[in-house]
């Protein structure tokens, strides 16, 4: 006899709600402490992995930017969620296959996750043939662990001075992940220092963890998930 499946239990709309406003207040008091000004920090509410019910109800409660790591898990939720919230922007903050360049580049607002020339080949065919480029972020590796995407510190200076020539104002800003275990300030610092001396306004970095210590580092985007959803 077959078990049947237990259907997913509904997100709680609710705590989520809570959880969007206590990040909000976070935000507020880092960006005060750090003497920066808090509308100044954009939140953008990372729901990989999560039900489009969970998406759905964080932009109930207001938040309209979202991360998603994957083309293919972005296509299932995001097309049916613009008709409703047309105000909706999403972010993909994954590492991107350049056989997912056209998908990624009609779908997203923005592509955090830049990291190599071969991508910024693809993204630029991908453009020309959708007639759109969203914004886009180079990522780099500060720590230079070979086991992540980003493109290496030592290759960052050419490679933004590329993108930068090739993509124009489309070209926004950086973006890292730091290494797991170690202090972040060394590499949120690099981050917001090399993104000033290239002129770019966007410094993508912190997740539910650091983004604090990020925001007294220069961070003006952060990328929480963990504090607003739940775990994964």
């Amino acid at each position: 006899m077959n078990t049947p499946q237990q259907s997913p239990s509904p997100p709680d709309t609710a705590g989520i709600t809570a959880n969007l406003a206590r990040i909000h207040e976070r935000i507020a008091v880092a960006a005060l402490a750090a003497g920066r000004r808090p509308e100044d920090i954009t939140l953008v509410a990372v729901s990989k992995t999560k039900p489009i019910e969970a998406v759905r109800a964080a932009l109930q409660a207001g938040q309209t930017i979202f991360g998603e790591n994957r083309v293919q898990e972005a296509e299932e939720k995001f097309p049916l969620l613009r008709q409703e919230f047309p105000d909706l922007q999403l972010h993909l903050i994954g590492g991107l296959q350049t056989n997912k360049a056209r998908d990624a580049v009609r779908l997203a607002d923005v592509i955090e996750s830049l990291d190599r020339p071969r991508l910024a080949d693809a993204i630029a065919a991908a453009a020309e043939k959708e007639g759109r480029l969203p914004r886009l972020l180079i990522e780099v590796n500060v720590g230079n662990e070979p086991q992540k995407a980003g493109i290496p510190t030592e290759d960052a200076d050419s490679f933004i001075a590329d993108c930068k020539s090739r993509f124009g104002d489309k070209l926004a800003g950086l973006m890292c992940v730091p290494p797991a275990g170690e202090d972040p300030r060394p590499h949120f610092t690099w981050l917001a220092n090399r993104a000033a001396k290239h002129n770019l306004n966007i410094v993508s970095m912190g997740m539910s963890a650091d983004f604090e210590t990020a925001i007294a580092c220069g961070a003006t985007w952060i990328r929480v998930g963990t504090a607003i959803f739940g775990g994964r």
